[in-house]
């Protein structure tokens, strides 16, 4: 084992003992937080939402959990594993959740769309937490994402594009505008400017 790789596995132990410590359930205040930025130490989120180490998966899904609970992602766009004493890169190659599970209640205007992602955050589409949806290049399709926390976000998998795409009304009566209603908004189904 080289130097580095021992640094770097030190540094992942540490990291995780800090995660844990910090709060016992959920996600935690890393919006408070301001510890000094330590570098990269190899973490990565594919965007089919497996996280990497080193380029090695991590394949325990408790320690996937805790780490997701200690991300955040800056205003400089980038995104960190935050703890109270110390701060590291994440390279996401998308968004750093996926949308798993979509649940569906009520009618119209009354219309709530619950999702849940890979890493068992529960969010309902409404103002706080905004559906928007990107066109993607070079084919120009539209992936949909939803607001998680902070600036973090869940990808919607195909399969619930799919089911979104099923729910979707016109709201005019040109059709032309297509949509789904949340959390008393109105969510169009067109990419985001």
């Amino acid at each position: 084992m080289t130097d580095s790789t021992k640094t770097s596995s030190t540094g992942l132990e540490a990291l995780t003992r800090a995660a844990a410590e910090s709060d016992k359930a959920g996600a935690r205040p890393v919006e408070k937080w301001n510890p000094p930025y330590c570098g990269d130490i190899g973490m990565k989120i594919r965007r089919d939402g497996v996280w990497l180490y080193q380029e090695s998966p991590i394949g325990r899904i408790a320690l996937v959990k805790l780490f997701a609970s200690i991300l955040r992602k800056d205003e400089d766009g980038k995104t960190y594993l935050v703890t109270p004493a110390e701060k590291v890169d994440v390279e996401v190659e998308d968004a750093p959740f996926l949308a798993v599970e979509m649940a569906v209640s009520g009618e119209g205007r009354n219309q709530m769309l619950t999702f849940r992602t890979n890493v068992d955050d529960v969010v309902t589409v409404d103002a706080a937490h905004p559906l928007r949806f990107q066109k993607t290049k070079p084919e120009g399709g539209l992936k949909p994402y939803v607001l998680v926390r902070g600036r973090l976000e869940a990808l919607c998998t195909r399969a619930i594009y799919a089911e979104l795409v099923e729910l979707a009304k016109p709201e005019d009566a040109m059709g032309e505008v297509i949509g789904l209603w949340s959390g008393g908004l109105w969510w169009e189904i067109a990419a985001s400017a």
